[in-house]
């Protein structure tokens, strides 16, 4: 009995360092990766095409305004539509838009109130009412929480004309908007999910399409069935991408950075938000999921210490040094630090708990609503988000 025990934890502590290991090497990968990325620029001009910024509202983030804004003063010649639209009359996010407008008077910026439902989704539902009021052919869907810089427009729609691209996106890193919890989610966005997604990319592991900028053509979205194909799937920008691939298109993604702000205020907001993306990223991809256990090395060292502690340690300290590797270079090129640097161990052990979670999760809160998780991405709103 007490041998069997002893190869249990030897196989324990040597499954862990292996994986740990193996995770460190990673982060050297995606440091040199995600360095040499973003080091080719696309070569771009200035644009005079018609666009139409689409950007579906619910609730006022912290610094809702000051994103909107900066979709104002693009370097970009032709005429711009930022079309905005909220689900009920009472969406503080209205108040925001008339401020926009006072603060922008030169610019076209449309609203529509539109509480129509076409599905489980309220975000797709809230596109499929703003699909009609669309007025150039060029259209360039991103959520409330991202912030761009100045030659976002001429970089996408450079990157869009190139030969068999469907669809342009963007990767982005964190910014924490509402404190000690959203600067965690930041984090998280900045030193884990940015390296993973370039990656991903890069070695054509994955075909990211997200929320954060998804520009095509007006022709290719009625290709792909409009906005109302998408009403009952949790992850509409993966579904999007993969509507687009479908077509024997490709979703390209430009090498500039955008700014997802985030603003969970507490534990439960932040742990709720997180559990939901790592459900999500489950039923999409669970192949991918599972093998995203390497991408924490950290915390699968500091798991080890206790059964190995010298072999444990050393592995801690090279995983620790390649973390903190891939945070400089996040963090150079985002411009910003989303968080001090002494949380990272603490983040790296929160992103093991959340991937545990969300192995056995099956449905989410979003925005207020309750939604249960189908097969193949499919959602259903739970009854009393009906009612």
């Amino acid at each position: 009995m007490e041998a069997a025990l002893i190869a249990f934890v030897n196989y324990a502590a040597f499954t862990l360092l292996g994986l740990s290991a193996a995770g460190a090497l990673y982060m050297v990968v995606a440091a040199l990766t995600l360095r040499r990325f973003f080091s080719r620029p696309i070569a771009h001009r200035p644009r005079r095409d018609g666009v139409t910024l689409l950007k579906p509202l619910h609730g006022v983030e912290p610094r809702l305004i000051d994103n909107l804004a900066t979709f104002l003063v693009l370097d970009h010649g032709g005429p711009v539509q930022l079309l905005c639209g909220v689900q009920r009359r009472d969406d503080p996010s209205i108040a925001a838009i008339e401020e926009l407008r006072a603060r922008f008077p030169q610019a076209r910026i449309d609203l529509v109130i539109d509480p129509t439902p076409h599905g489980a989704n309220r975000k797709v539902s809230n596109l499929i009412n703003l699909e009609r009021h669309i007025a150039h052919d060029a259209i360039v869907l991103s959520d409330s929480d991202i912030a761009v810089p100045q030659d976002y427009l001429s970089t996408i729609l450079t990157t869009l004309d190139q030969p068999n691209v469907g669809a342009v996106t963007l990767a982005y890193a964190g910014r924490g908007d509402a404190g000690c919890w959203s600067r965690l989610t930041a984090a998280g966005l900045s030193w884990q999910f940015l390296p993973g997604t370039i990656v991903g990319f890069a070695f054509g592991l994955a075909r990211p399409c997200m929320g954060s900028t998804i520009a095509l053509r007006r022709e290719t979205l009625t290709a792909i069935g409009g906005f109302g194909a998408f009403a009952d799937i949790l992850a509409d920008d993966y579904a999007i991408g993969n509507a687009i691939a479908a077509r024997g298109m490709t979703v390209a993604m430009s090498r500039i950075l955008v700014t997802h702000a985030s603003a969970e205020r507490n534990f439960r907001e932040w742990w709720r938000h997180e559990v939901r993306w790592s459900a999500t990223v489950r039923d999409l991809v669970p192949l991918a999921h599972a093998a995203s256990v390497v991408s924490m090395p950290l915390p699968l060292a500091l798991l080890a210490v206790p059964l190995h502690p010298g072999l444990g340690t050393m592995v801690a300290i090279c995983a620790l040094i390649a973390r903190l590797w891939v945070v400089a270079v996040a963090d150079r090129l985002s411009g910003d630090r989303p968080a001090p640097l002494w949380l990272l161990p603490l983040r790296d052990c929160l992103t093991l708990a959340v991937f545990i979670a969300g192995m056995w999760v099956r449905s989410v809160d979003w925005r207020g609503s309750r939604l249960r998780m189908e097969e193949h991405g499919q959602i259903s709103a739970e009854p009393e988000t009906l009612r």
